[in-house]
């Protein structure tokens, strides 16, 4: 009998550790939506093997979608988790300067010349480029939020204003087109792999974070400056500094997440081009259960609840949602998310709980 009533209190107890996790509520939430396709349409788990225009072996169906389009977000949720936790806010302007990465890479490999016959530089000198102006816009967000005490909403709103009309300026309002095949791999797939290329380089940049916060200090000086911003400056931090260091980093997610999209389709339109991907980005931080306000988080509950968010636009697409609505439907989660995710609520729950713990003892 003691044994029983052991193992059921074990059994308890390992249930509530497995919900309180960070990663339950994104993990729920894509096993939900696998179980949803798997009962409308088992159709949406198919793989299938084919070739492309060129030739080479390519795997496709609804999964390698998700995978290949949510790689990109992923990247992109990296920076936003940091940036979030260290500032209390989220950076906006990340579609815009998207843009502005993708335009400084094709202007780099056309040269003057919108449709060069050959590339004017190596496709990894575009990218550095790239990389270093992508971070010294994250340093400018990073400046007006760290030094100018602006809310990061509000001081990222400069860059989503101006962002597209910069890269269009870059490019003198020209569309470049690059007809290199190489430059096309990046976004699409290496011949003889039939695996998007994205997908590796977004495992290759969880790697690298994941090593950075565990051989760094960066997970324990952005939580410390994001819980208390005064109390991590009496113990020898520099708030500041590392707060335009998260945006930094995100600007490097940036320029990654700009290869990506620009190779995709060898161009780029300034418009259109990672269109309200920052909502997504900020979205997916907040389905891993990070605090908005900033403080404590936890970076793979981030990119899992990016593939979520892949998911749920690639489901909905499949059931003929027109691209106008969904924000409408992305708006019912972020509702949810924050009702869930509200203190009164939480501690409605924990009173529930804790009165039908103590009626068990009772009894």
């Amino acid at each position: 009998m003691a044994n029983n009533e052991n193992a059921k209190t074990s059994s308890a107890s390992s249930l509530k550790n497995l919900v309180r996790n960070q990663c339950f509520i994104p993990v729920a939430a894509l096993l939900l939506l696998a179980v949803f396709n798997l009962i409308a349409d088992p159709a949406f788990f198919r793989i299938t093997l084919g070739y492309n225009s060129a030739g080479n072996p390519v795997l496709s169906g609804f999964i390698i979608d998700i995978i290949n389009n949510g790689s990109e977000l992923a990247i992109l949720a990296i920076g936003m988790t940091l940036v979030t936790a260290a500032s209390g806010g989220q950076d906006i302007s990340v579609g815009a300067a998207i843009a502005i990465a993708g335009s400084v890479i094709l202007r780099v490999l056309c040269g003057g010349n919108a449709r060069p016959e050959t590339l004017q530089a190596p496709i990894i000198v575009a990218f550095l480029v790239a990389c270093v102006v992508a971070m010294l816009f994250g340093a400018f967000n990073g400046v007006l939020v760290a030094y100018f005490k602006i809310q990061p909403m509000i001081a990222t709103l400069i860059l989503y204003t101006a962002g597209r009309s910069i890269a269009a300026w870059i490019n003198n309002n020209e569309l470049p087109v690059i007809s290199d095949p190489k430059f096309a791999y990046f976004g699409g797939f290496i011949p003889g792999i039939p695996i998007p290329t994205p997908c590796f380089i977004a495992i290759a940049c969880m790697i690298v974070i994941g090593i950075v916060l565990k051989v760094t200090n960066l997970r324990l000086y952005t939580q410390a400056v994001g819980i208390n911003q005064s109390s991590s400056k009496l113990n020898g931090l520099n708030p500041e500094l590392i707060k335009v260091m998260t945006f930094v980093i995100l600007g490097l997610c940036v320029a990654v997440a700009g290869l990506i999209k620009v190779s995709r389709v060898s161009s780029i339109n300034y418009s259109v081009i990672a269109k309200d991907i920052e909502m997504d980005a900020i979205l997916a931080v907040a389905l891993g259960g990070n605090a908005l306000s900033g403080g404590k988080f936890n970076m793979a509950a981030s990119i899992i609840g990016a593939f979520v968010i892949q998911c749920l636009t690639t489901t909905l697409y499949k059931f003929g949602v027109s691209s106008t609505a969904l924000p409408a439907y992305k708006a019912v989660v972020v509702i949810l998310l924050v009702v869930v995710s509200a203190p009164t609520v939480r501690e409605y729950f924990d009173k529930i709980t804790k009165k039908m713990k103590l009626s068990k003892e009772v009894a």
